[in-house]
C-alpha cells in the first residue's frame, strides 16, 4: 500500500513556538518540552502530541548511522535531517546542532554552517562550548540566528572530557554557572545542559534570565530534552539513569509522546532517581 503524506499541511492547529514562547515559559515557570526528531513522520507526531522544540541532534551519529560517537556527523547530514523535519510544517520549533568541526574555527565559519541549516528549516542552532564561544554566539545573534548553547557533557568534546561521565562537580559547577552567563550575555536563547549534578541545575536554572534545557540536570529546569531511541526503548545497550521508557507505560508511539509531555509539564518527570548528586 502506497502512502501520500500531506507535506504541504502544517503538522497541528498550535499556535508556532517562537521565542517569546519560550522567554514567557521561563518567566512563568512553565515546563518546556524538546526531543530529538530526525524525520518527517516522527516531527508529525511530537507535534502533535504537542511538544515544544524539535531537535535534530548530532546524536543522530550513533542512533541512527551506529557510529559510537557522535564526531563523524557532518553539517550535510544535520542539513538533510533537519530538511526532513521541516517538512512536517511543526508548530514546535526546530532547532539543529551544529556538527563537530563546523563552528570552531571562527565566527565566520559558524555562520556559514548555520546558514545552511537555517536555509533548509531550522529556527535555532545549537553549539557546543563555554565561553570561548561567546563572539560566536553574538556574531549569529547579530545576524538574526537564534542560538541554544549547550554545557555540562559535550559529547563533542568527549575525548578531552574522558568519557560520558558527570560534569560540573565541585569547582567546576562555578566555572559551568559562569560560562553560561557569558552565552546569555552574548545573546544565547537558551542553555541546554547535560549530565550534571541535580543542585547545579538548579543554582543554573536561577542564574540565568533565559530558559534552560535539562538532560540528567534534574527537576529544577525550565525544560527537559531526551533522546527519542531512548524514550521508546530501541537504543542497545545499557540506558543512563537519567532515561525513561515511555513506550512501556503508554503502549503506542503517539501516546508515549504525550506521556513525555505530560510528565514534563506536571513536574512528574524527571524524578530524583534520574538525577546525580554533587
Amino acid at each position: 500500500m502506497s502512502v501520500h503524506p500531506q507535506a504541504d499541511q502544517p503538522s497541528s492547529n498550535r499556535k508556532p513556538v517562537s521565542l517569546a514562547t519560550l522567554r514567557k515559559a521561563k518567566e512563568t515557570g512553565e515546563k518546556l518540552t524538546m526531543l530529538t526528531c530526525y524525520d518527517y513522520s516522527f516531527a508529525k507526531a511530537m507535534d502533535a502530541a504537542g511538544v515544544d522544540l524539535l531537535l535534530i541532534g548530532d546524536s543522530l551519529g550513533m542512533v541512527v548511522q551506529g557510529h559510537d560517537s557522535t564526531l563523524p556527523v557532518t553539517l550535510e547530514d544535520i542539513s538533510y535531517h533537519t530538511a526532513c523535519v521541516a517538512r512536517a510544517k511543526p508548530a514546535a520549533m526546530v532547532v539543529a546542532d551544529m556538527p563537530w568541526g563546523s563552528y570552531q574555527v571562527s565566527p565566520e565559519q559558524a555562520y556559514e554552517s548555520a546558514a545552511q541549516l537555517m536555509a533548509v528549516g531550522a529556527q535555532m542552532v545549537k553549539l557546543e562550548g563555554g565561553a570561548w564561544l561567546g563572539p560566536t554566539v553574538r556574531f549569529l545573534t547579530e545576524r538574526g540566528i537564534p542560538v541554544c548553547a549547550h554545557l555540562g557533557l559535550t559529547p563533542q568534546s568527549v575525548h578531552t572530557l574522558g568519557g560520558y561521565k558527570v560534569q560540573g562537580r565541585g569547582a567546576a559547577g562555578d566555572q559551568l554557572i559562569a560560562d553560561a552567563k557569558a552565552l546569555q550575555d552574548a545573546g544565547a536563547a537558551i542553555v541546554l545542559v547535560e549530565l550534571i549534578p541535580t543542585p547545579l541545575g538548579k543554582r543554573l536554572e536561577e542564574a540565568l534570565q533565559v530558559p534552560t534545557i535539562g538532560i540528567g540536570a534534574g527537576p529544577h529546569t525550565t525544560g527537559q530534552v531526551l533522546v527519542l531511541h531512548d524514550i521508546l526503548d530501541v537504543t542497545p545497550g545499557k540506558k543512563a539513569r537519567f532515561v525513561k521508557n515511555y513506550l512501556a507505560q503508554a503502549g503506542s508511539v503517539q501516546a508515549a509522546f504525550a506521556a513525555f509531555v505530560q510528565e514534563v509539564k506536571s513536574g512528574a518527570y524527571p524524578q530524583p532517581e534520574h538525577g546525580f548528586s554533587e
